[in-house]
């Protein structure tokens, strides 16, 4: 028997969006490293930057990002994703109660496509959950230029319970 779920909300409530910011542009130090920042949280889908820095460049003769940072943020907004649709599955909780329930997310599986070197002053993460079980999450990732072209793509799974 399968189980139904609510219709997603069409926003958080600001409590939830704010402590989710906080956990993870703040929290998760790493996200700090890279300057992760939230460009939009909904219930289906995230996005976010990453301002090029010196401390990011992976090959200096072309002042390219580092394979790694793409890798790291596509990962790391994946994760955002689902941590977005746990948090819109259980809209009956409180906020708090919600934000409680990311202690035991982590990565199981990731796989990058590197399509094109990641040149730009910034660039835009997008990722969304194709499917949100009750034990794992498999989500699909976007890492885009500043003229919105495609640098990388990304798949991963992870563990939520």
């Amino acid at each position: 028997m399968s189980k139904t779920h609510a219709p997603l909300p069409e926003a958080f409530e600001p409590e939830f969006e704010t402590g989710l910011k906080k956990i993870f542009e703040e929290m998760i130090v790493f996200n700090t490293v890279l300057g992760l920042k939230i460009t939009s949280l909904k219930p289906d889908s995230v996005t976010a930057r990453i301002d090029m820095k010196r401390e990011l460049i992976g090959h200096f003769s072309y002042n390219r990002l580092h394979g790694g940072v793409a890798a790291a943020g596509l990962d790391a907004l994946g994760g955002l994703a689902v941590m977005a649709a746990i948090g819109a599955r259980h809209m009956d909780e409180s906020p708090q109660d919600r934000l409680k329930r990311f202690s035991k997310l982590g990565t199981i599986d990731l796989r990058i496509d590197y399509l094109r070197p990641a040149i730009g002053e910034y660039f835009t993460l997008h990722a969304e959950v194709l499917r949100l079980g009750s034990r794992v999450a498999s989500t699909r990732m976007e890492f885009r230029g500043p003229d919105g072209t495609l640098m990388s793509t990304g798949t991963g799974a992870y563990i939520v319970s």
